[in-house]
């Protein structure tokens, strides 16, 4: 079980917060999740089978070749931009 106190640390740090419902709520689904995982972890054999890459089997799929096409230029982006630093766009941090 996760406890609400480690719920709004790692809120904190992703800078929000929420109502204590809805801590509550999440703590629940949090449990469900970990009971699933206990689930799945009890499931034979379970280490052999190859972790999936991709949702469903893609043998048919047909990509395309990557191709070059037109692009923006460092000064073309950077003239879109409010806040820059050594050629490259400054965001806001998010997180700790």
């Amino acid at each position: 079980m996760i406890d609400k106190s480690k719920l709004k640390d790692y809120a904190n740090k992703l800078m929000f917060d929420m109502e204590d419902s809805e801590y509550e709520t999440l703590q629940e689904e949090f449990d469900v999740i970990l009971k699933q995982m206990e689930l799945i972890g009890k499931i034979p054999n379970i280490s052999s089978v190859e972790p999936m890459t991709f949702p469903y089997k893609n043998e048919d799929v047909d990509l395309r070749e990557d191709e070059v096409r037109d692009y923006l230029t460092v000064g073309e982006v950077l003239d879109n931009t409010k806040y820059q630093v050594n050629d490259q766009v400054k965001v806001p941090k998010v997180v700790e």
